[in-house]
């Protein structure tokens, strides 16, 4: 996986309308820019994580960039590699909870509008 180049750069109004995905810039260390739709920032072992989808990139197709997130003090936010194989599948391991999660959860609501 490429380190990003210059970090994550939100777009121009960071606010995110209702409904709407959160589009982020992302550029690699070739020089590759890559539009990503922010998937979901989650914790592993202490840590932030992001998942990134690239715009016209299937999720089910396993399309999904993975970095370290932090923010700077001023919100900025900052991404850097997963640095081993032991950290990134936990942080796979912690993904695919959370997709589980949110299955089950829409599993549920729809029961419960079946009643």
């Amino acid at each position: 996986m490429s380190d990003p180049k210059n970090d994550l750069r939100p777009l121009p109004n960071g606010d995110c309308p209702d409904g709407e995905d959160l589009i982020l810039t992302l550029e690699l260390d070739d020089g590759t820019i890559l539009e990503c739709s922010v998937l979901t920032i989650f914790p592993v072992d202490g840590r932030q994580y992001i998942a990134l989808l690239p715009e016209g990139a299937d999720e089910e197709d396993g399309d999904i960039y993975f970095y370290r997130y932090q923010e700077t003090p001023e919100g900025e936010p900052v991404l850097s590699s997963i640095e081993t194989d032991e950290e990134f599948d936990a942080v796979l391991d912690r993904y695919d909870e959370i997709l589980d999660e949110a299955e089950y959860d829409q599993l549920v609501a729809a029961d419960g509008e079946d009643e």
